[in-house]
Parts: structure tokens; C-alpha cells; sequence
């Protein structure tokens, strides 16, 4: 028997005194429950249905994360296909920003999935593995960012034998080690690593926990570590080949000055951007509490997707063979009289 007819029995079986005292009884019993929904029939209130939850009101920072998450994947996805199209682009360099585009383009995705399965599939099984595709997809991305790093330093301090075996071994091994370490990082929250049964557990970014948000951020501390060490290098390398140069030239002139600023300021934007778009939200889960407004949260987390979205431009539209590839594919013509020079992973 459903615990409507069940109200409607025990409601008429009572005198009509002492209905309002069982009529509470039963709202009481079933209010443990569920959610019910009253509606007025034959004189009483009984219950007619379960009323479904109520949606979760649109929050306009994940409308921007979800705008975010378009452009990144849309950005990304073109910079793919133009790898994969062009037999050209197979580069020890292009394996790595394919690498790049590919993980911020998981990235993309998951923000976009994210959107979704929050506002319409609203599941913890899914909210689990929506977070850890995220945090394996920027992981990925991050260490593709260190992988390019890596690549650049090796091909200015070995430059003699960097169009070797060796290096392709290497970028393989490379890019082979930080996907592997990235899934092992998405995998954690999934496996158990998370606060959706001990909320004192949470961290900023539920259902992750404390020590967990704590062990990426420390991730990614090392890796910007890394790679300030590592730019400071290639422009040592840099100033030291133009001075060097210049020097066998019997002269200075304005014009090596001006490469070498220009070379400097470049590497100075780009390690400056990936360090302005991640050190806030990485500092802010180490210091941040659970209590504290979500709007902290969002508005470190939203500059951090950001630098997937830039990424794109930095590493791979400003290459020349980029930009032929994409004039070939979308024209379908291109003048061979247009001179494009390969550029080497040391060029910036």
C-alpha cells in the first residue's frame, strides 16, 4: 500500500477530532524520507506525490568557466588537427605542442562536461570522475608546459645533437612519464582520495581533499621551479651566443642588443603569463579554507583556465609552419612562392 492511501485510511478510520494529531504523526514519519508534496483533497490534507529537487540555480561563474572551457577546446582542437593533417609537422617540437594542445583540449572538455553533469546529470559517481578527468587533464597540460621547457634548453645547450635518435627517445619518454604521472593524479579522487563522506576532510575544490589540492599544488610549485631555473639557462644561452657572435663579427652592433632583448622579453611573457594564470589558485588551495566564500575559488580557478587558452597562441599559431598548414587547410591553396623557414624549438 503507498503511503498516500495509507494517509487517506488512517485519516478517515480516526474521529474527526483527533485527525489533526495523527495527520502531523504522519507528516512527521514521512518527512524522514522524502520531500513531500501536499495538496487539498475530500476536505484534508494528504500526500499526492514526491516532489522532485528543485534545480540548482545557474551560478554565473561556472556560465564563464563553460564559456571558458568552449574557447579552449575550440582553440585546441584546430591546433590537433593541423598536427595531424600535416605529415611536415612531425618534429620532435610539434610532438610536444600536439602533446600541449591535446591535453588543453581534454581540458576544454572537461570544463564543458563539468557544466553539464552539475546543472543537468547531478550524480556523485559523476561529479568524481568529472573532477578527476580535470585534474588530469591540466596535469597534462602543465607537464607538456615542462616538456617544452626541457626541449627548448636541450636544443640551445645541445645544439649539435639535438636532430638525433637520442631526442626523440627522449621527448617520447618525456611526454610518456607526464601523462602517466597526469592519469595517476585524476585517478586518486576516483579511487578514494576524496571528502563526499568526511566534509571536515574538504579542501576549496570538493570533493577533493586537503592533503590531496595540498599534493598538487606542491606539483606544481616544483615544476615552476623548474622551469624559471631552466629559462634563466636559455637566456644565459642566449646573451652568451649573441655576445659571442657579435664578437667574432669584430663588433657590436644595435641590432644584437635588440634580438636578445627581444628574445629575453619574450621568455620573460611567457613564463610571466603560466605563472600569473596558476600561482593564485595553487597558493589559495594551500591557504585557502573550505568555509571560505566559493567566489575565492572561482576567481582563481577561472584566470588558471586561461592560460590553456593562451597557450595555443604562444606555442603554436605564432610558428610559421603552423600558420602554412592552416592556410593550406582552410584556402586550399597556398603560392610557392611564399618562403616559410622552419623554426627550431629554440626559437621563441
Amino acid at each position: 500500500m503507498s503511503f498516500s492511501k495509507l494517509c487517506l485510511n488512517v485519516l478517515h478510520a480516526v474521529p474527526v477530532t483527533e485527525r489533526s494529531f495523527y495527520f502531523h504523526i504522519l507528516i512527521s514519519s514521512y518527512r524522514t524520507y522524502t520531500v513531500p508534496d501536499w495538496g487539498w483533497w475530500g476536505g484534508t490534507f494528504c500526500l499526492l506525490s514526491s516532489r522532485p529537487p528543485a534545480p540548482a540555480a545557474l551560478n554565473p561563474w561556472d556560465v564563464m568557466l563553460c564559456v571558458s572551457g568552449t574557447a579552449i577546446a575550440c582553440e585546441n582542437a584546430l591546433v590537433v588537427a593541423i598536427i595531424c593533417y600535416s605529415p611536415a609537422l612531425r618534429t620532435p617540437m610539434f610532438v610536444l605542442v600536439g602533446s600541449l594542445a591535446t591535453a588543453d583540449l581534454l581540458a576544454g572538455l572537461g570544463l564543458i562536461l563539468n557544466f553539464v553533469f552539475q546543472y543537468v546529470i547531478r550524480s556523485e559517481t559523476v561529479s568524481l570522475l568529472t573532477v578527476g578527468f580535470l585534474v588530469a587533464s591540466f596535469a597534462a597540460s602543465v607537464s607538456s608546459l615542462l616538456a617544452i621547457t626541457v626541449d627548448r634548453y636541450l636544443s640551445l645547450y645541445n645544439a649539435l645533437t639535438y636532430y638525433s635518435e637520442r631526442t626523440v627517445l627522449c621527448i617520447h619518454t618525456m611526454l610518456a612519464g607526464a601523462w602517466g604521472v597526469s592519469l595517476c593524479l585524476g585517478l586518486l579522487p576516483v579511487l578514494g582520495w576524496n571528502c563526499l563522506h568526511d566534509r571536515a576532510a574538504c579542501s576549496v575544490v570538493r570533493p577533493l581533499t586537503k592533503s590531496n589540492v595540498t599534493l598538487l599544488s606542491a606539483s606544481f610549485f616544483l615544476i615552476f621551479l623548474i622551469m624559471l631555473h631552466l629559462y634563466i639557462e636559455i637566456c644565459k644561452i642566449v646573451c652568451r651566443h649573441a655576445h659571442q657572435i657579435a664578437l667574432q663579427q669584430h663588433f657590436l652592433t644595435a641590432s644584437h642588443y635588440v634580438a636578445t632583448k627581444k628574445g629575453v622579453s619574450t621568455l620573460a611573457i611567457i613564463l610571466g603569463t603560466f605563472g600569473a594564470s596558476w600561482l593564485p589558485f595553487a597558493i589559495y588551495c594551500v591557504v585557502g579554507d573550505p568555509d571560505y566564500p566559493s567566489v575565492y575559488t572561482y576567481a582563481t580557478l577561472l584566470p588558471a583556465t586561461y592560460n590553456s587558452m593562451i597557450n595555443p597562441i604562444i606555442y603554436a599559431y605564432r610558428n610559421q609552419e603552423i600558420q602554412r598548414s592552416m592556410w593550406v587547410l582552410f584556402c586550399g591553396c597556398f603560392q610557392a612562392k611564399v618562403s616559410f623557414r622552419s623554426r627550431s624549438p629554440s626559437d621563441v
